[in-house]
């Protein structure tokens, strides 16, 4: 896992501290040229803090996962714009404009994804919110359209009271001569912020971690923040 980096906030306060000491050190410097330090510290730091760009909303870690029998949880850095290759069930379904992801691995078959969008506005957000939920719910039979060969499933898991709301679901795909597919979704929003986290693995419903999963969605939603 990538060690975290210092952020840019840590970076203003180290600024701010350094102006102080500058002001403290008076006494074995002179008045005058202290002076003049602090000045220019404190110049540094406020166009320091100027700079700063506004805080993408929180993100979950590894450790507020669903957790795994036999492997830690991995993560990447928290990305501007969508993945790559989007999660299953809500591909075409989110902009890329607003949007900031982190992708989750194990030592084993298992993933997870967590994408937040800021949208413009509230009614943005829900009717963001309404869509994603709309395509996962539609999700098992578009994927039997595609593979008419295969069985596919969902199941609605209700929702949860955080914040603005949040619902969670599971889709669980089959194909012959291939591993059966478990995966989990959450929708949740925060005024005109909407997060989805998916997790997903091979196996049935029983293998899927159910009450965990509802807390990591809960935790998600708790994270975001709105002006």
């Amino acid at each position: 896992m990538r060690k975290p980096t210092r952020s840019l906030r840590g970076a203003v306060l180290g600024l701010v501290a350094t102006a102080t000491a500058a002001v403290v050190a008076m006494a074995a410097t002179g008045p005058a040229q202290a002076q003049t330090q602090a000045h220019a510290q404190e110049t540094q730091a406020r166009a320091t803090a100027q700079a700063v760009p506004r805080s993408t909303p929180g993100h979950l870690v590894p450790r507020e996962l669903p957790p795994h029998p036999s492997s830690d949880w991995y993560a990447s850095d928290v990305t501007q714009g969508l993945p790559e290759t989007a999660p299953f069930c809500v591909e075409k379904t989110l902009p890329s404009a607003g949007a900031t992801y982190r992708t989750f691995w194990t030592e084993y078959d298992t993933g997870a994804t967590q994408i937040v969008v800021r949208t413009g506005t509230v009614a943005a957000a829900r009717q963001l919110a309404a869509a994603a939920e709309q395509k996962i719910r539609n999700c098992a039979a578009d994927w039997q359209r595609t593979y008419p060969q295969g069985t596919a499933s969902w199941r609605d898991y209700g929702a949860l009271a955080v914040e603005d709301g949040a619902h969670v679901y599971g889709v669980h795909t089959s194909y012959p001569d291939s591993e059966l597919g478990i995966h989990l979704f959450g929708v949740g929003r925060d005024g005109r912020t909407v997060t989805i986290v998916t997790w997903g693995q091979m196996g049935d419903y029983d293998q899927a971690p159910l009450a965990d999963f509802q807390r990591t969605v809960t935790t998600a939603v708790v994270k975001l923040y709105h002006p």
